[in-house]
């Protein structure tokens, strides 16, 4: 499987801190840099770039809003690119530097298939500003493929570097993964295409060995895993599954015994029959999180009976 073009990008802070509000330690995320650095990895995210007018410092940690200065006191020179996500409607446009004043090298614009318009948008002042430049189309699984390709036409008129296929909810399966990589590569000519799967069937690493089988070069991961509620690709299996020289997969390692392992025992991502429950069916994980956070003495039959009659998650 070895295809230099293959490009990897891990989400391990970014992800993460869905589950634990960004609050890493600035030693912590250092250390994460410079081993996924070490580890050859070709771009590192390290959060959002959030609007502080709609989120409060004192509510969520520094990676929720990826400030310049704490980004210098942890980001060290190598040759791993610093991205971070900017969610439509939830980001300042004056917080977005010329790149020439910033350490970030990729913006990653999220967004859903009805705020195309908006994600466009966003992502021309990212590309004016001298960024390279992500949309990242989130809840795909959710879609209507009539609106899904009326997107990719429109992104395939502009100048951005890549689009990314998001299985947020970890719904879609190999073939269909299959399906859809020929979609995008096909109506995105010219364009890098990646992949973002949540692990909540367990097939995150599968659908993200399909899609880069079917072209796609841009691949995410996590270490160990995390990232919210199920989880996502782990970082390790992608790189070990590439056969590249450039990968090393033993600061990973020293990674997941340092930080990952202990702090598995209180994030507790991965895998849980609630995040089973909300994959099969489709349904955002917010639902398995918080049946997960309660003590209510409800089944998982019952918990399962429920989100089926739901049509709002």
């Amino acid at each position: 499987m070895y295809r230099p073009e293959i490009k990897v990008l891990d989400c391990t802070i970014r992800d993460g801190g869905l589950m634990n509000d960004w609050r890493f330690s600035k030693a912590m995320v250092k250390d994460v840099f410079a081993g996924l650095a070490q580890a050859g990895i070709d771009y590192v995210e390290l959060g959002y770039r959030a609007d502080k007018q709609q989120f409060s410092k004192d509510d969520f940690g520094p990676w929720r809003f990826c400030d310049e200065e704490d980004l210098r006191e942890t980001v060290c020179q190598s040759d791993a690119r610093l991205a971070v996500m900017a969610d439509v409607g939830r980001t300042d446009y004056n917080d977005i530097v010329p790149a020439s004043e910033s350490l970030i090298r990729l913006y990653r614009v999220a967004t859903y298939v009805k705020d195309i318009q908006e994600a466009i948008c966003l992502g021309d002042h990212c590309k004016k500003q001298g960024y390279e430049v992500s949309i990242n189309i989130m809840a795909v699984s959710h879609a209507l493929e009539p609106d899904l390709d009326r997107a990719l036409d429109k992104l395939a008129g502009t100048d951005f570097d890549m689009v990314y296929l998001v299985d947020s909810f970890g719904y879609l399966q190999p073939h269909q993964i299959e399906y859809m990589a020929h979609k995008y590569l096909a109506k995105l000519p010219g364009k890098q295409i990646g992949i973002h799967c949540h692990n909540n069937q367990q097939l995150a690493f599968a659908n993200t060995v399909e899609a880069a089988m079917k072209g796609i070069t841009c691949l995410d991961g996590s270490i160990y895993g995390i990232g919210r509620a199920a989880g996502n690709c782990p970082l390790e299996l992608i790189i070990g599954f590439l056969k590249n020289p450039k990968f090393d997969v033993r600061p990973v390692l020293d990674l997941i015994e340092r930080y990952l392992i202990p702090l598995k025992k209180d994030l507790k991502w991965g895998y849980e029959i609630p995040y089973v429950i909300t994959g099969l069916l489709n349904k955002h994980p917010r639902a398995a999180m918080a049946f997960m956070d309660t003590a209510l003495n409800t089944s998982l039959r019952s918990f399962y009976d429920e989100l089926s009659n739901l049509d709002d998650i």
